[in-house]
């Protein structure tokens, strides 16, 4: 029987510093004794966008308290967690260094093992504790960087199905916004538009929608929306709300299609499985778009539609956070896997799926995705 386990998880990927003490019982259930987390929204509003140097610099700065104050809330001391799970990957990777290496440093200070942990493995995992899900399970991954539907088979054991070929949905709501003159984050800015535009004003594409692959593909739709911006500037705070809303509706029409395909192919690898436990196959979503309610409900209709449950963490645990890259930890230790050596590296690139071919460029840091 796996023992009980107290870990302390460090995230520090990209725009949120972040640390958590959770823990696992025999039973496999989880508790979140610490979650804090760090935004450095106002940092990098100016710009529009994620500075690196800015990002890498503010870790540094609060990394040390916010461990502390995570041990403090848990009322624990490092003598009292089990190990310690960090971010290696994929990510900023000044940011990564800043989170691995101070991992690094308390480990071997503590006399603790040390896991380095995958990012989007916490995504993956991430259901897990929320809700207990058994393997296996589908998981749409839409952030800023990734757009991706992988099948989590088990621990360690994961199936990209579909990637983007060109930009992330987060990366296109973000431009998006940028383009119309909306406020950093453009995701939340472009949603809280569409709610008082007209979805059918623009009859945007959707890609690859109707194509037997799982993939997606964004930058096209990105190049209409700037294209009709063009035809009709100056634009109208009514014009704004209605290329945003037909934006959105594109994007949950795509979705629509590409996600059903994907629930389909999961029912035909697994036809047998499920109705004999008696649960339902299992939709995931995570990342910050999944903070999006008309693509929640969009996902939604199309999960009961398909005999599936749609699983959506809170919001907290969507977004970047460190109870996902402790649980992750977790998990891992619950599997038996050997800690990470301490001479380990950060990779800004590091797939899920090491196997998937890959399709958005490989640079000497490893394939993007």
């Amino acid at each position: 029987m796996v023992p009980f386990l107290r870990i302390l998880g460090i995230e520090t990927s990209c725009d949120e510093t972040a640390a958590a003490v959770v823990e696992r019982d025999a039973e496999g259930h989880s508790n979140v004794l610490s979650d804090v987390v760090l935004s450095q929204l106002d940092e990098h509003s100016a710009y529009g966008g994620v500075v690196p140097e800015i990002a890498a610099r503010a870790h540094v700065e609060a990394l040390d308290e916010l461990i502390e104050e995570a041990l403090k809330r848990a009322n624990v001391s490092l003598n009292d967690v089990h190990a310690i799970a960090a971010t290696s990957g994929p990510g900023l990777i000044g940011g990564l260094l800043v989170g691995l290496m101070t991992g690094k440093a308390i480990a071997r200070a503590a006399g603790k093992p040390l896991y380095a942990i995958n990012h989007l493995e916490g995504h993956a995992l991430t259901a897990r504790l929320t809700d207990g899900l058994s393997f296996p399970y589908l998981m749409l991954l839409v952030s800023g960087g990734h757009t991706q539907l992988i099948l989590v088979r088990g621990v360690g054991q994961y199936e990209r199905w579909g990637t983007t070929i060109d930009d992330a949905l987060g990366e296109a709501f973000d431009k998006t916004a940028k383009l119309l003159g909306l406020p950093y984050p453009g995701g939340p800015a472009v949603e809280r538009m569409a709610r008082d535009g007209n979805p059918d004003r623009f009859d945007f594409p959707r890609p690859l929608v109707g194509e037997a692959r799982l993939d997606f593909s964004f930058s096209g739709l990105k190049t209409a929306v700037r294209q009709a911006a063009q035809d009709i500037a100056p634009l109208s705070d009514q014009d704004v709300a209605d290329i945003c809303a037909s934006f959105q509706k594109a994007v949950s029409r795509t979705l629509k299609d590409r996600i059903g395909r994907g629930l389909q192919r999961f029912k035909t690898e697994f036809p047998a499985t499920f109705p004999a436990t008696g649960e339902k196959p299992a939709l995931v979503v995570a990342g910050g778009v999944a903070a999006n309610l008309e693509l929640r409900g969009t996902l939604q209709a199309l999960c009961d539609k398909n005999g599936f449950r749609f699983v959506a963490p809170p919001l907290r645990l969507c977004t970047d956070n460190a109870v996902m890259i402790a649980w992750a930890g977790l998990e891992r230790m619950a599997t038996g896997a050997a800690p990470a050596p301490l001479d380990v590296q950060p990779r800004s690139r590091w797939p899920l799926d090491s196997n998937a071919e890959t399709l958005i460029g490989f640079g000497k840091r490893g394939a993007k995705a």
